[in-house]
């Protein structure tokens, strides 16, 4: 057979690449005749840049910056030269991973850093850039990576305002000229809620960030004060756009400070590898995550790779960490299972995912037969 192989990550263990070749190792195992083909997947998170570098033939550059906390880092990022893009994850240099947990507050965290990445693609001759903004630690809209691009953001007194929460008394903002860096910009992201309100940013994503409850009026009330500037003095209504509101307001930020238009992760992702054609001329499709559960199916890859598998009539796999709602998933799945199904317990699903993955690979390969 013709097997594809599109994980997603197992979050917080393994690379959609690890997954990828831990399922083939065991796979192999059971049926050495396959052709495996691979398609690890991302959605705008972790693993982006790499993922599409390697699509696309971009060369990994680095650059010196800092993180959301201010911290001196060296980041990275991807060059094509051929179409002069830029593949920029947003998560490698103000993401929450690079950060100790529970030792900065959101209010001391900014996406400043992120403004010398795309200053370097800039200088580079990127015309185009494709970015990744999942799993970042920021709630500030961008603020900071406008600031590092030149943009001026004035109370009424005329004086410069320097931390995001202090947008609550913004009167004016002055953009720097030239304001858009490319003449593409095509934003990754998996979550639809926007900037503001109930579902917005600050009351969804924050909590894990850090915010609490009596963070939420004053951050809520800075980024509303931002939208309501840069509609005024720029006709930017982009705060009620679905996607606005991911990571912490970066979508805004990109849409309103460099023109971004915004994707579905797995769509963007799914183009760029061909997924399409690659599924229809597969005899079988693996696919999965760390947890597959009812939100599996709510518009992330694993319910897109579904969707392809179906248009075409492609049996699909799914392998996971762990499985949750078996009844209402197992009927779009030829089989099923998760490392804690059998092969291994929580702990060691969490801490040593990879031999245990491949015994299971080599199980579902023998389940076929």
């Amino acid at each position: 057979m013709k097997v594809l192989i599109t994980p997603d990550k197992f979050k917080g263990t393994l690379t959609a690449r690890q997954v990828s070749r831990a399922i083939a190792k065991g796979w192999k195992k059971a049926r050495r005749t396959d052709t495996l083909d691979f398609a690890p997947m991302c959605d705008g998170g972790d693993g982006f840049g790499e993922l599409l570098g390697d699509l696309l033939g971009g060369k990994p550059q680095k650059v010196k910056t800092a993180d959301a906390a201010g911290r001196p880092i060296t980041s990275r990022w991807w060059w094509v030269e051929e179409s002069k893009t830029a593949i920029v994850e947003s998560a490698l240099t103000i993401g929450i991973a690079l950060l100790p947990t529970g030792k900065y507050h959101p209010f001391d965290l900014d996406t400043y850093g992120l403004g010398a990445v795309l200053k370097a693609a800039r200088a580079k001759g990127a015309s185009r850039l494709l970015i990744g903004i999942g799993g970042s630690a920021t709630n500030d809209a961008g603020f900071g990576m406008a600031r590092s691009l030149g943009w001026r953001f004035l109370n009424k007194t005329g004086e410069e305002i320097e931390d995001w929460h202090g947008l609550r008394h913004l009167s004016s903002v002055l953009r720097p000229k030239p304001f858009r860096l490319f003449k593409s910009v095509r934003v990754a992201v998996d979550v639809t809620n926007p900037l503001l309100g109930a579902r917005g940013c600050s009351r969804i994503f924050g909590p894990q960030k850090g915010l609490k409850e009596e963070d939420m009026k004053p951050s809520n009330n800075a980024l509303r004060q931002l939208a309501k500037v840069l509609e005024n003095d720029f006709g930017y209504d982009h705060a009620k756009m679905p996607g606005a509101g991911a990571a912490g307001g970066l979508g805004f930020g990109l849409a309103s400070f460099l023109g971004g238009k915004f994707e579905s992760g797995f769509d963007l992702f799914a183009g760029e590898a061909n997924l399409n054609q690659r599924i229809a001329s597969a005899d079988l499709v693996i696919t999965g995550e760390g947890s597959l559960d009812k939100s599996s199916m709510m518009g992330k890859g694993v319910s897109g790779i579904l969707e392809i598998c179906s248009k075409h009539g492609k049996p699909c796999v799914g392998i996971a960490g762990r499985v949750l709602d078996r009844k209402r998933l197992e009927k779009h799945f030829l089989l099923l299972e998760g490392l804690t199904d059998s092969e291994a317990t929580e702990k060691q699903a969490m801490t040593d995912p990879e031999p245990y993955l491949a015994m299971l690979g080599e199980k579902m390969a023998r389940l076929v037969d």
